[in-house]
């Protein structure tokens, strides 16, 4: 993860790590909040503020009862 968060390309980790694909080095991108964080403020609208979404109340309970 210290090797993703200090912008190391995917390819070059696999290749160290040993993983057959690149698919499975790509796991860790999913698992970790702090990218998907920095991905998303690269992708701002100009001027626009960004607000994290929030689920209210009856769509938390829809889901826990899904």
């Amino acid at each position: 993860m210290a090797l993703l968060q200090s912008g190391v390309d995917i390819a070059v980790i696999a290749l160290w790590l040993g993983h057959e694909s690149i698919e499975t080095t790509n796991q860790y991108l999913h698992a970790n909040m702090a990218i998907k964080e920095k991905a998303l403020a690269t992708l701002q609208p100009v001027g626009k503020k960004f607000r994290r979404f929030k689920a209210d109340d009856t769509l938390l309970e829809f889901l826990a009862n899904l």
